[in-house]
């Protein structure tokens, strides 16, 4: 670890500092608030690791945070009743089994992380709920092209841990997503989902909460174009990112996070 990361995690928030908004509240509540304590946070790519390894980073620290880092801690400072409990939630949340391991991180958001936190119960699809008629379903497939491209060969994980396969979910699409979303609560987890591209080993690009408060709905989440957590308008996310011909948005998909037993 070097010295400046030493020096930034030293002053970073503590978990009991973050953890301090009280297990009591009921679930809603305790996610609005947790989350709010990260806004200002610095954007920092892949700010997690398992301390040791390939990815000699922290298992968890406070003082920088990508946008799925950001989510994954926001969710198991929410659900634990108490500090101790943090670390062994966002290990659950983030990992596939019980131990913190590169090769079985939830890396693919649409073959591992989602499927993953929908199995263990931290997540329910609300997609449908919210869109009615409108969803649609769309898919990805993971298969030799996918994971022989930059974005595949990119996460260096073993043969054995590339998943193949087709993955279907349902989403919102872009068009009517602003207006859907007036219906759904504050807490609700908005996963961006961009076109198919075969040499692209994933289709999600971006997830944060949902915020409704005076002035109307926000995207809650770490933005690498702001450089840190923000309170973004929902307007203004989806019509700078509809205009993103490089990679066009399709729509969003809507989870919400769920009051599951914990340790």
């Amino acid at each position: 670890m070097t010295p400046l990361l030493l020096t930034l995690l030293a002053a970073a928030p503590t978990t009991e500092v973050m953890f301090a908004v009280g297990p009591a509240r009921p679930l809603s509540e305790r996610l609005e608030a947790v989350s709010a304590k990260f806004v200002g946070t610095p954007y920092v790519v892949s700010p997690l690791g398992e301390g040791q390894g390939r990815d000699p980073d922290p298992l968890v620290r406070y003082d920088a945070v990508d946008c799925l880092t950001f989510v994954e801690e926001a969710i198991a400072l929410s659900l634990a009743q108490s500090p101790d409990a943090v670390v062994p939630l966002l290990t659950r949340i983030r990992y596939e089994g019980e131990t913190p391991d590169f090769q079985t991180r939830n890396h693919v958001m649409e073959a591992q992380w989602v499927p993953s936190n929908l199995k263990k119960g931290f997540l329910k699809d609300i997609t449908r709920s919210i869109g009615g008629p409108e969803t649609v379903q769309v898919k990805k497939t993971l298969d030799e092209v996918a994971w022989k491209s930059k974005s595949g060969a990119s996460l260096g994980l073993s043969v054995e841990h590339q998943r193949r396969g087709e993955y279907a979910w349902d989403l919102i699409p872009a068009g009517v997503a602003q207006e859907k979303l007036k219906a759904a609560p504050t807490g609700t987890l908005v996963v961006v989902v961009r076109a198919d591209r075969p040499q692209m080993v994933t289709r999600i690009s971006h997830v944060g909460f949902l915020v409704h408060k005076k002035g109307g709905s926000f995207l809650r989440h770490a933005s690498r174009s702001f450089g840190k957590v923000v309170d973004e308008p929902l307007a203004n996310y989806l019509g700078r990112n509809l205009g993103y011909a490089k990679w066009t948005v399709e729509g969003v998909s809507l989870y919400s996070v769920q009051p599951v037993l914990t340790p």
